[in-house]
């Protein structure tokens, strides 16, 4: 019995390296293309970086990436976990009571379809320009339309007949609650989480752009294309996207959890 447990967990391991060699191999292949592009047309480097020279400029600027890192991320994991709260705590009000969704779903659509750099404008002239309060707020206000529409979507969008059994059991409609539509509604949330955990870090660090403490990754990459570093500037961005991905694969991790606890 050992034994095929043990053949089926490296089944699973071989699966999920299949899964990722692909991917490796057309990152390589793209990095590979884009040297030889640079270097065969003799590219200028205001005009576009190796990634031989922005991997150099990354481990040069390490420290610094990695502390501006620390800021974009603690203001995007800041407004990841407010987001959620108040997205979830709100698909709950919207699902019991349907006239508050006719009136609150209009509005944070609304709110969602304003430009960035208009919010944070207005939000920097709230508070003084060494908070980083603008930008928090900002990626909660993001990630919370993110998490609202597909929670609301999972605690709705139950199966009638699971709905009638319960209430053939003369069941309450909190039994309904716990027992039907949360259950249905968790799936959708971890997938408004791999949603907004990348959303969350674009958010922030775009969030830098329009004023605030020059200390994040935006302003790092800003900075550095107003000087000519434009290797340096793509080394922040590299910054950026290992951020994304650490928080999505954060998400993802999570979801793995939750489902191992659902089997057990």
């Amino acid at each position: 019995m050992s034994g095929m447990n043990s053949i089926s967990v490296s089944a699973r391991g071989i699966g999920r390296i299949g899964q990722v060699v692909p991917a490796i191999v057309f990152g390589v292949a793209f990095l590979a293309l884009w040297e030889s592009a640079v270097r065969g047309f003799d590219l200028k480097p205001y005009f576009l970086a190796a990634p031989s020279k922005i991997g150099e400029q990354f481990f040069k600027n390490y420290a610094r990436i990695w502390e501006a890192s620390m800021v974009s991320g603690g203001n995007a994991l800041v407004g990841l976990v407010a987001g959620t709260v108040f997205g979830v705590a709100m698909s709950f009000l919207l699902s019991r009571y349907r006239f508050l969704g006719e009136l609150i779903t209009p509005l944070a659509i609304a709110l969602n379809a304003i430009p960035i750099f208009v919010l944070v404008a207005v939000l920097n002239n709230m508070y003084s320009i060494t908070s980083e309060i603008p930008r928090r707020v900002m990626v909660t206000l993001v990630v919370y339309f993110i998490v609202l529409v597909n929670v609301a979507k999972g605690l709705t969008q139950v199966r009638s007949t699971h709905v009638e059994l319960m209430r053939s059991y003369a069941a309450s409609e909190f039994a309904i609650l716990r027992k039907v539509r949360v259950p249905n509604a968790v799936p959708y949330l971890f997938t408004a989480l791999k949603v907004a955990a990348p959303a969350s870090v674009i958010t922030a660090f775009v969030s830098e752009y329009f004023g605030g403490l020059q200390n994040g990754l935006g302003s790092r990459i800003t900075s550095n294309i107003a000087n000519a570093k434009n290797a340096a500037a793509w080394a922040y961005v590299l910054g950026a996207c290992l951020l994304g991905l650490a928080f999505y694969a954060v998400s993802i991790i999570l979801e793995g959890i939750a489902r191992k606890g659902e089997a057990k």
